[in-house]
């Protein structure tokens, strides 16, 4: 008999120690759970946060690409309007050396040759300054003709 009720209390303890097992491990199923349902919505957002980076990314893209385009076109046009430039600036001294022989063909006419001095190589000071004193000269022509013409 002592031994059946040691047998019984020793069952007794481990129908207790089975019990508060039981009542730990479902504690800790039911913070799991709630881990698991946590996870979920970290994943859910984490996927949602991705759709919308690569719609992003595509954007970006998209954007990128008219960028690229729109530079090109403009860097197209840069070059046009520096090779007109460069053009426009190549006929300026074209002018400018024409202008240049008429002034110094008026100052040969109205000096004598011996006085002329040497022809220094052209500067663009020089060519400027000669260019200026054409300008000055061809406003003083037009300005006696239009006094003779009214007159």
């Amino acid at each position: 008999m002592t031994i059946n009720l040691i047998a019984e209390a020793l069952v007794a303890c481990l129908l207790v120690a089975t019990i508060i097992t039981c009542f730990v491990l479902s504690r800790r199923i039911e913070r799991l759970k709630a881990d698991e349902a946590g996870m979920r919505q970290t994943v859910g957002a984490l996927i949602t946060a991705t759709d919308n980076a690569e719609r992003a990314i595509g954007s970006l893209k998209h954007t990128l690409g008219d960028c690229d385009r729109t530079l090109d076109e403009r860097l197209r046009t840069a070059e046009r309007y520096a090779a007109d430039l460069a053009a426009q600036v190549e006929a300026g001294h074209a002018v400018m050396d024409r202008i240049a022989q008429i002034v110094a063909a008026a100052n040969r006419i109205g000096r004598p040759v011996a006085a002329e001095p040497a022809p220094a190589e052209s500067s663009s000071a020089s060519r400027l300054d000669d260019a200026a004193r054409s300008a000055a000269a061809i406003r003083a022509r037009a300005v006696r003709r239009l006094e003779e013409h009214a007159a």
